[in-house]
């Protein structure tokens, strides 16, 4: 078990050699803020320092996986506030992309925003029939970050990411599976004790190989890096823009946003 205590994530080992970590934010639809990065963090970096870690879980507690992004907190940004922000997520984004253990993360009912990214920046997604799936950037007026503009590409092809990030659309579970999306597909009463099950097979894999192994996916050719500084110099003129704030204020609103009149 973790040695710290915290607020916003459970932690504990469901199975030999399996760290899970669970978003616990059930009054936000466990939504990600700065407190919720912070930890998983922290959590994540003190399961990684444990030798006998030798795979880990993501989820979100009740049922759902995360609404993604807090989008409250990310209102009124000033420049510098945006870049802070994007540089805390970049921290995060690392920590599991580089991970030398397998991750496994289990996509229950609601995976917005944020936790797809994360999601993606692991190694399998499990799914049932009553996920969905939801990539919503565009309808704040923003672009997906969290790596995600290399991981779904990367997942899917580029057309098909092209069209999940332009038309913000559900993906059900059944049709995640289908694109490559998602990895497999269980139960909805089934998927935690499916993702614990799957953590608990790769955790007998070789270590050594499936270290390297993950290295030789996340660097093609272009680097993780570039990448999460195109995110980052984009997504900081996108918070303080207009569109941000049609975006916020139509979701704050519950109506559809209308971008032709920010221009």
């Amino acid at each position: 078990m973790s040695k710290e205590v915290f607020e916003n994530i459970a932690v504990d080992r469901p199975a030999p050699h399996v760290l899970r970590l669970l978003i616990s934010r059930p009054a936000k639809l466990n939504a990600v803020d700065y407190n919720v990065r912070e930890e998983l963090y922290h959590g994540l970096r003190e399961g990684l320092q444990d030798p006998s870690v030798r795979a880990l879980v993501l989820g979100g507690v009740n049922g759902n996986l995360s609404a993604g992004g807090d989008v409250p907190s990310m209102i009124g940004l000033s420049e510098e506030q945006a870049r802070a922000r994007l540089q805390h997520i970049h921290r995060l984004c690392r920590l599991v992309a580089e991970a030398p253990v397998a991750i496994v993360t289990a996509a229950e009912g609601w995976a917005a925003g944020a936790s797809v990214g994360l999601a993606m920046l692991g190694d399998y997604i499990i799914v049932g029939p009553g996920t969905k799936i939801l990539v919503p950037f565009f309808k704040l007026g923003l672009i997906p970050d969290w790596g995600m503009m290399r991981t779904l590409p990367q997942r899917v092809g580029t057309g098909r990411a092209r069209r999940i990030i332009f038309e913000s659309e559900t993906i059900s579970g059944e049709d995640a599976v289908r694109i490559g999306l998602a990895d497999v597909l269980t139960e909805d009463t089934a998927v935690m004790q499916t993702a614990v099950s799957k953590a608990a097979q790769l955790a007998r894999l070789p270590l050594g190989a499936l270290t390297l192994a993950k290295e030789r996916f996340r660097n093609p050719p272009v680097s993780f890096d570039a990448d999460l500084a195109k995110e980052e110099n984009a997504q900081v003129e996108l918070l303080r823009s207009e569109d941000f704030k049609e975006g916020f204020a139509a979701f704050w609103e519950k109506r559809p946003a209308d971008f032709m009149a920010t221009r």
